[in-house]
């Protein structure tokens, strides 16, 4: 009787226990189903600058669509073959990588770039400008979603200027009483009317009676339109012992230059990606470049010595007027207020004109986010580049001090707006592999200009040179 009991609580237990186990790999397995079905997308990125942003797009777009997103920050040395080669080995292959646009026929043609879907409809004239639609458009096809940008901008001491303005507005004003006196002067007809002319004669206005608006209407007007304008400016100007150079700028380097004549060539149409465009010598062109060779017998500056670091050191020291720079400078200028390194006010602008007679553009490049062709999650990829452009554009600047290409955010410095301002008129980087040396070849041009060379001839040759190698 005794085995009996023995036996049939055994077959209750090993019962139990054959459905616990039972239900743990059913749970096991629901786990694991889930950890499959959770969907994750890659993103990379080089520039480290803006990991803190990623990472927390990233967190919120899981928080709001329980996607996860990994961001990578990889080497921006042979970005592309990087991709390439992780599709390859199937290891960490992303589905969407932030790059420049100037990469983008490379990208599209190798299949790593495929044309975006754009599921909320915001890459359009209503949240960016041409220049940004441009940038990103190959063949007809939108290949990304503008990021952020870099272009050149006008950069003044504003300090200096309102002075200026202070002064103008005291010097006009006692020259307008001066004659309204030697006019009531000559008009009167009694001594008394003299004795009481100079009892309530002011020798001269005082700045306090200068309102804010009279100094920013005169502060406007001071700044150049032209490059004339800035050589009339510098005749005339009675610079402070810190200034030792009114206009100074980095004319080693084709970025800053290329507004000299970012109006009067074309290399690749408007999207930068039509070999059969190329423009580079003509009549504005010359004219461009002798005025841009005249101006090294004004200023004067060796493009062996001089770097864009050092312009904008000497810009923070207070001894340059004005200069041209990149859109990075306004971060480092308002980091250097704050650390009480630099003791100015600044203020940005377009970049002036040639002259009166010709334009100038700047040069500009587009980051953006862009869907790899290969990738098998290409919806997510573009829902969360869509969703970076759309909801985090406004975190964007002040996470990392760089501008986002979108221009209808409020941003709250009046730099930025500038920026952007300029941004809207440049002339984007082409795409184009056949042309991808144009730029150091330009670069070489620019420095045999400044330095001497025959402008019609190095214009001419570097024309030729592009056109052979198309």
């Amino acid at each position: 009787m005794t085995k009996k009991i023995y036996a049939i609580l055994l077959i209750i237990a090993m019962t139990a226990l054959t459905a616990l186990a039972g239900n743990t790999e059913s749970a096991q397995t629901e786990t694991a189903g889930l950890f499959q079905k959770k969907e994750n997308i890659v993103i990379w990125y080089t520039d480290d600058v803006l990991s803190d942003y990623l990472a927390g797009a990233a967190l919120k777009y899981y928080e709001e669509k329980n996607v996860r997103v990994t961001p990578v920050l990889v080497s921006g040395l042979q970005y592309l073959e990087q991709i390439h080669e992780a599709q390859m080995s199937g290891e960490g292959v992303p589905d969407l990588y932030i790059i420049s646009n100037d990469t983008l026929e490379k990208a599209y043609l190798s299949g790593l770039a495929a044309q975006i879907t754009d599921p909320e409809g915001i890459v359009n004239t209503s949240h960016y400008s041409d220049a940004a639609l441009h940038a990103v458009t190959y063949e007809n096809k939108l290949l990304g979603y503008p990021l952020y940008f870099e272009t050149s901008i006008f950069l003044y001491n504003e300090t200096y200027l309102s002075d200026m303005a202070v002064k103008a507005i005291e010097a006009e004003r006692n020259a307008a009483e001066g004659e309204a006196a030697m006019e009531m002067v000559e008009t009167a007809e009694s001594d008394a009317e003299l004795e009481a002319l100079a009892e309530n004669d002011n020798d001269a206005t005082l700045a306090s009676d200068i309102t804010e608006e009279q100094i920013e209407e005169k502060k406007a007007a001071l700044v150049p339109a032209t490059m004339d304008g800035i050589l009339t400016f510098a005749e005339s100007y009675e610079a402070p012992e810190t200034v030792e150079a009114v206009f100074k700028w980095d004319v080693s380097d084709i970025f800053y230059n290329y507004f000299i004549v970012g109006a009067s060539i074309d290399v690749g149409g408007i999207n930068g990606d039509d070999s059969g465009i190329i423009d580079i010598y003509n009549q504005k062109a010359v004219e461009c470049m002798t005025l841009y060779q005249q101006l090294n017998q004004f200023f004067s500056i060796d493009t062996k010595a001089v770097t864009y670091d050092s312009v904008l050191s000497e810009f923070i020291e207070g001894k340059i007027v004005f200069t041209v720079a990149t859109t990075d400078a306004i971060g480092k200028l308002e980091k250097a207020k704050k650390d009480g390194t630099f003791a100015y006010e600044y203020g940005v602008t377009a970049i002036p004109a040639v002259s009166d007679a010709l334009d100038s553009k700047s040069l500009s490049v587009t980051n953006a986010a862009v869907i790899n062709g290969f990738s098998k999650n290409g919806g997510l990829a573009n829902d969360f580049a869509s969703y970076l452009v759309e909801n985090q554009a406004e975190d964007f600047y002040t996470m990392t001090d760089k501008i986002p290409s979108r221009y209808d955010i409020a941003y709250g410095n009046p730099a930025v707006l500038a920026a952007l301002s300029e941004y809207g008129t440049s002339v984007p980087v082409p795409k184009m592999m056949k042309t991808s040396n144009f730029w150091a070849q330009l670069e070489i041009a620019f420095t045999k200009i400044w330095t001497g060379s025959n402008v019609e001839e190095v214009l001419s040759g570097l024309d030729e040179g592009i056109k052979k190698q198309i």
